[in-house]
């Protein structure tokens, strides 16, 4: 595989590891710091704000794209009317999505969800600070996109992974200091301004002649009418993401919400940290489709899927088999409880869904955003359905098994219609290079961990051996049947090279 492409995409991935580790690591002194019943409220808040963020039409796709094309040509001019209109269009957004979520503060509260009464003066007073957070985030989410559209993703995953991390180590700390829901918000707000600054002096950096130009009719035009198509998968995948939350605040309450919150959290954090290995192929596949290597780009995108697919079926496999005590242990006996079968269904789904990642950013890179968003917009309208009678039935766990059956149904509909159409390979290509070598061996031990599992119950330290035991056989598994020859011999190659420089030295 490419190389750059490669360092890219580890960047990419570093850049949420890390901060991911420490907010899990910190999420029961969160809740423990907050209340259960308050920590439900922090996570409806977070909920209705990330709802909001449904208003973005995504302009950053459209940005990628063309600053990458203009930056490749040296057009200064065209990549100043890019970023500036960029720039203009999230502040805009943000100024209207700030000031809806201010106003109606205290009707989502009191009206729309089941907040106890005791919580909801703190409850609208949190939103309403929150909606200046949504102003500023707006810009930090645009601001990060620029230097990876110059696939510069070291810059912004550096960035992404101090601030990542210090946020909920901070956030601890303020709970610690014996301050409450509110402090933590205003924590949040503040750094998400200082990140902006600090990713505004990077990208000066980047691009030392950037200088203040009106965009013309054309980027406007280039920018909003591929953006126009794209905003569909946005906007499906907010109203999905945060939709779910907002059902069960309102027909379950926020204890039940909690519960969710943890297990689905956990399960996302996870399984999404390979999005990131896959989300360079955009402007990669951008690049390779308008240079007309379409051979180049099928070989890539068969071998990243095999290895992707790979990596998350073995997570799953660690996250599903062993979700009852990583709940256990990394929360409590009660959450344990309530959300095992949560973390076990959300971590397949997750799965599934993952499945999509590569064919729609080769699909978008091809220059078929329409498709995509199509797509998504009715993943989301049937999954929201789904899920809103599984709440209204069972529900948290109910919502998990609605998200399952979503995930299921459309992945299969879309990987059917856009491979040998938008996606330069057959599905058939797809299973059977791609597929087939990575499930059917985790599935083998899949079963073997859920078996040894059931057999093993002497406590952490059986736990922590059959945790071993299962990640040895997935690496040795995809040691030896996975990873194709071609990279072996690369890394065997690059192992010998550091090991004759060591013994030179």
């Amino acid at each position: 595989m490419n190389l750059s492409l490669v360092r890219n995409a580890f960047s990419n991935l570093l850049g949420a590891v890390i901060p991911a580790l420490v907010a899990l690591g910190t999420v029961p002194l969160v809740v423990k710091g907050l209340g259960d019943a308050s920590y439900g409220v922090y996570s409806l808040v977070t909920a209705i704000v990330g709802y909001f963020a449904v208003i973005d039409i995504n302009v950053t796709a459209g940005s990628v794209k063309y600053i990458a094309e203009f930056n490749a040509h040296r057009d200064q001019e065209r990549i100043d009317e890019t970023v500036f209109f960029g720039l203009s269009v999230y502040a805009l957004l943000g100024l209207v999505g700030g000031l809806g979520l201010f106003f109606g503060a205290h009707f989502f509260v009191t009206r729309v969800f089941s907040v106890p009464h005791a919580l909801e003066h703190e409850a609208v007073a949190t939103l309403r600070l929150a909606a200046l957070g949504f102003f500023v985030g707006q810009l930090q989410s645009y601001l990060q996109s620029v230097p990876q559209s110059l696939m510069r993703y070291d810059i912004a995953s550096r960035i992404e992974m101090v601030f990542g991390t210090c946020v909920p180590l901070l956030t601890v700390a303020v709970l610690m200091l014996g301050y409450g829901l509110f402090e933590v918000i205003l924590l949040r707000v503040i750094t998400s301004a200082i990140n902006c600054a600090v990713l505004w002096r990077c990208i000066r950096h980047l691009l030392p002649a950037l200088r203040y130009r009106r965009p013309g009719a054309t980027i406007r035009r280039e920018l909003l009418g591929f953006s126009a198509y794209s905003f569909l998968s946005r906007f499906a995948s907010l109203s999905y993401a945060y939709a779910d939350k907002l059902i069960i605040g309102a027909l379950v309450g926020v204890t039940g919400l909690a519960y969710f919150t943890v297990a689905s959290t956990l399960a996302n954090r996870i399984l999404s940290l390979t999005y990131r290995l896959s989300g360079v192929f955009f402007p990669a596949a951008s690049a390779l489709a308008a240079r007309g290597e379409l051979e180049r780009l099928k070989q890539l995108y068969l071998k990243a899927s095999r290895y992707v697919v790979f990596i998350n079926a073995s997570v799953l496999v660690l996250v599903a088999v062993f979700s009852y005590q990583i709940l256990y242990y990394w929360m409590n006996p009660q959450f344990a409880r309530a959300g095992q079968v949560v973390l076990s269904v959300m971590a397949l789904s997750q799965f599934i869904d993952s499945l999509t990642s590569l064919p729609s950013l080769v699909n978008d890179g091809m220059g078929h955003p329409r498709l995509s968003g199509t797509f998504a917009l009715a993943r989301a309208a049937f999954g929201l359905l789904v899920v809103y009678l599984g709440v209204a039935g069972w529900g948290i766990e109910g919502a998990a098994w609605g998200h399952l059956i979503a995930s299921v149904l459309l992945t299969c509909a879309f990987l059917v219609a856009v491979h040998g159409r938008t996606v330069p390979a057959q599905l058939r290509d797809l299973l059977q290079r791609s597929y087939s070598p990575s499930v059917l061996g985790v599935g083998v031990v899949a079963l073997a961990a859920q078996a040894g599992n059931r057999l093993l119950d002497g406590g952490p330290l059986d736990l922590v051996l059959l945790v071993l035991l299962t990640m040895a056989l997935l690496f040795a598994y995809g040691a030896l049947f996975v990873i194709e020859k071609d990279d072996k011999d690369l890394a065997w190659s690059r192992v010998k090279g550091l090991l004759s420089m060591r013994k030179t030295v």
